[in-house]
Formats: structure tokens, C-alpha cells, sequence
């Protein structure tokens, strides 16, 4: 694919008055990539008055509203049913992007077989990262974390903030699947209905490679009442519901591949890391070490209970209804 002809929309959407500056910002940036956006799409997701203020204000985007059911998923799926561009990337409503991000992620496409191209996420904390906070666990505030490849890699999945896929690859996979990880009223992980969607597309395209190319980097803001272990330990335990739920799915195989080498290989050495620091002196080290293993412990208890668990409102061996994709 070359460069110079392909065609990439941008996809943000958006649900809340409470993000509106981190909108500005997110879409702000996007006018600063040296490789400009052939278009940006806005998907405001059931929220009219909303909507009425990013029309007036985002005037170079286009503005639309979500036309399937409100979720992240229907209004992805929105956003891409309306884009016609060779490649469809998206971007958090409260991240920022790297200059180089769009031209980065483009250059991701430029070996054979690649149907999806993701970056690094940073956290952008509001105020000072916890002391306490392990970056092995920088998953649970949506960012990239320690273990994850820091050289372009073929992966399983990207993260939902930061990536991109072949319009056509992602259409033809089923697009977004809508409600995955419930459990009754419960929404488990938020990254696994991306991880979901990545496997849909890496089985529907067996010869296609994901890449996870950290050269495209963009900022992702973390509010304080994310930085609280209560939080922390309320997204470990939903994101082991969630894997058991994938595993459910998909099986071990593309289900729990990628978590058996993080918890294998990046956790044991974060723990040893942190008693490391406390030898030297640095006794938030024995913090981060306990961190690292009550978030085990709390995954792995919510994977446990979501191996007796059945998700309800979505059939997830099945891809998502191609609602207006064509």
C-alpha cells in the first residue's frame, strides 16, 4: 500500500459534556499531524445537545450522530459506515495525538498482510502519577503498560485509544461487536470488546498481521478518581471476568495468549524489580511489588468467577450485525 495514495479518516466519538475540552484538545491535534487526516468524523453518541454544539464548533469534521444503539461499539461502527477511506483510525475523546501519529501509523501498513496498525499510549496524569502505581498495570487506565513490545511487533490486539484498521478488513470481520463482556448489567473490561474485534479480524484474515507500532503515540488524560485503588482494584477484577469471557469465546489460544506471556514473564519481574528499589532505599518499590501481585490476585479472582459466569446480551462467537456497513 503506498503512502502517498492511501486515504485514512479519523474516527472520535463522544458521549459527554464532561469531556468537551479533551475533545477540543483530541481533534485539535489532529490539525497539527504533519500527515493530515483525510477526513475526521465525529460521532456524538445519543447525546442532542451535544451534538448541536460540536456541529457549530468542529466545522472542518464532520459531525454525525451515532445510529446504532449508544455504545463505543455503535458508534465506532457509525463513524466507519460513514468513512469511504482506505483506513479507518481512531482516537479517544480525551487523547491527544502526536504530530507524527497519523504518518506513523500509515507507515505501519507498508509491509505485506497488514490489516492493523496501533500505537503507544501514554498516560497523561491529571496531577502526579501515584508512587504506589505499578506500570505493569498502566491496562487498567486505559494506556500502555510494561511488557507490551517496544519495537513494531505483530500482536493479538490493539488498544482501543490509539488504532487502526483496513476499512475494508474491519467491515469485513463484522465491525464493532456491541455489549461484549456482559455480565448481566455488569460491563467488564472496556479494552476486550477492541480485543474481541482484533481476533474476528486476525481469523477472518488468517494471513493478515496486526502490528503494535510505538512510534504512533498519542497522550491519554487519567482522572483522579482513576488513580485510587479502589479503582484499581475494581478494573482488575472486571478485566478477569472478561478474559474468561474471551476464553469462553474464542479459546486459550487466541483467548489468553497474550496474558500468558504478561503474566509469565512482565509481572514476575515487576514484583522482583520493586523488592530490588526497596534494597536501595526506595521503599515505594515494596508498594509497587504489592501492587502488582494484589492486581493478580483480584484478575485472577475475577476470572475464576467468570468461568461460572454467562454473559447475557451478546451471542460473542458471533460477529456483530453490519448495521449501515457496506
Amino acid at each position: 500500500m503506498s503512502e502517498r495514495t492511501v486515504t485514512v479518516s479519523v474516527i472520535i466519538s463522544a458521549y459527554s459534556w464532561q469531556r468537551w475540552e479533551n475533545l477540543c484538545l483530541a481533534i485539535a491535534s489532529l490539525g497539527r499531524q504533519t500527515r493530515p487526516p483525510d477526513e475526521v468524523i465525529v460521532v456524538i453518541d445519543h447525546n442532542p445537545e451535544l451534538y448541536e454544539l460540536a456541529k457549530r464548533t468542529f466545522t472542518g469534521a464532520v459531525v454525525m450522530e451515532n445510529i446504532e444503539a449508544s455504545s463505543a461499539a455503535g458508534a465506532r461502527n457509525s463513524g466507519v459506515a460513514r468513512s469511504e477511506a482506505d483506513i479507518v483510525a481512531f482516537l479517544d475523546d480525551d487523547a491527544e495525538a502526536d504530530p507524527d501519529w497519523l504518518a506513523q501509523l500509515v507507515a505501519g501498513y507498508s509491509g505485506a498482510g497488514v490489516v492493523g496498525v496501533g500505537g503507544h499510549i501514554h498516560p497523561k496524569w491529571n496531577g502526579r502519577r501515584p508512587a504506589w502505581f505499578p506500570s505493569e498495570f498502566d491496562w487498567v487506565v486505559g494506556c500502555s503498560y510494561t511488557g507490551i513490545p517496544t519495537e513494531p511487533t505483530a500482536v493479538r490486539n490493539m488498544i482501543g485509544c490509539n488504532m487502526s484498521f483496513l476499512r475494508s478488513a474491519l467491515i469485513q470481520a463484522g465491525g464493532f461487536t456491541a455489549g461484549f463482556g456482559r455480565i448481566g448489567l455488569l460491563f467488564m473490561g472496556s479494552e476486550d470488546e477492541e480485543t474481541e474485534t482484533c481476533i474476528r479480524v486476525g481469523r477472518a484474515h488468517p494471513d493478515g498481521r496486526i502490528l503494535h507500532w510505538p512510534q504512533a503515540a498519542v497522550h491519554h488524560c487519567v482522572p483522579e478518581n482513576r488513580t485510587r485503588f479502589a479503582y484499581f482494584a475494581r478494573r482488575c477484577y472486571s478485566e478477569g471476568l472478561s478474559k474468561a469471557q474471551l476464553k469462553k469465546a474464542y479459546g486459550s489460544v487466541d483467548g489468553l495468549s497474550t496474558e500468558r506471556t504478561y503474566v509469565m514473564k512482565a509481572l514476575p519481574a515487576g514484583v522482583l524489580r520493586g523488592i530490588v528499589d526497596t534494597m536501595h532505599g526506595q521503599f515505594v518499590g515494596l508498594a509497587r511489588s504489592a501492587a502488582i501481585v494484589a492486581g493478580l490476585a483480584i484478575t485472577g479472582a475475577g476470572y475464576l468467577a467468570g468461568c461460572w459466569s454467562r454473559p447475557k446480551g451478546v451471542h460473542v462467537l458471533q460477529a456483530s450485525p453490519e448495521v449501515g456497513l457496506s
